[in-house]
């Protein structure tokens, strides 16, 4: 038998025989609104995990070429507050955040008064702690939405399932009959909810896995930057206080 016989065969099969839709049809009407409400979910699912990809591909984008920015400043404290360099994203909010904390507190940069220079300081770091928390919700925005749709799914359509078998066999029952034909295609159009569950949450599972490393990646690289920023500036306020 040659390929393209074989292949015309398949075809021929799939177009005669049950498919999808046929199962579909043959759902009572529970199960068809089950269908279709994962249908939506994975509407919703895929666009999560796209939409969510290219915002942390991004925000990436933007953190790294404002890192590089603020690696050839000489000094931080030089930055204007409201404005520090040229950048966007969420490390130059990190900046920005951190020395309008900085200016509140103080007006100059040489403060000779170790007291106040410590309070300086922590002011700084709460600013920067604040501005870290929020942009980690930035970072784990609409990943509940996900989860949801993920641990979700193969509960709707297992309702559905189940709901269809008991309308298959009360119809049965009430029929006074008790047979294969009868019976099997209500069971198969309940079944179709479970597989309809399925091919959702599966892949919504490895996009939901995915997203989640890449965040707690991004976070920690937050706080780290964070963290880097602190050092810098009270090793620049130290070392004007000294030469001052």
């Amino acid at each position: 038998m040659s390929l393209p016989f074989a292949f015309d065969s398949l075809l021929i099969y799939a177009a005669s025989g049950p498919n999808v839709f046929t199962y579909f049809g043959q759902s009572n009407f529970a199960g068809k609104v089950v269908i279709l409400i994962l249908a939506l979910f994975s509407i919703v699912a895929w666009t999560v995990m796209l939409g969510k990809h290219l915002d942390l591909s991004k925000l990436r984008s933007q953190n790294l070429r404002y890192e590089r920015a603020l690696s050839k400043e000489a000094q931080l404290l030089a930055l204007d507050a409201d404005r520090p360099g040229k950048g966007s994203g969420l490390y130059y909010n990190i900046v920005r955040e951190a020395l309008e904390a900085f200016y509140r507190y103080g007006g100059a940069v040489v403060d000779k008064d170790t007291h106040r220079a410590t309070l300086r300081m922590g002011h700084v770091e709460n600013a920067l702690q604040r501005a870290v928390a929020e942009q980690i919700i930035r970072y784990e925005s609409k990943m509940v939405v996900l989860g949801s749709i993920v641990t979700g799914a193969p509960f709707l359509g297992l309702l559905g399932t189940v709901w269809g078998v008991m309308d298959a066999f009360g119809g049965m029952a009430g029929a006074g009959s008790a047979s294969l034909q009868s019976l099997a295609p209500g069971v198969s159009g309940a079944l179709l909810t479970t597989v309809m569950g399925l091919v959702v949450a599966i892949p919504s599972v490895f996009g939901y896995n995915y997203l989640l490393q890449n965040t707690k990646i991004a976070v920690v690289e937050l706080e780290n930057f964070a963290s880097t920023v602190a050092d810098r500036i009270e090793l620049e306020a130290q070392a004007a206080a000294a030469e001052a």
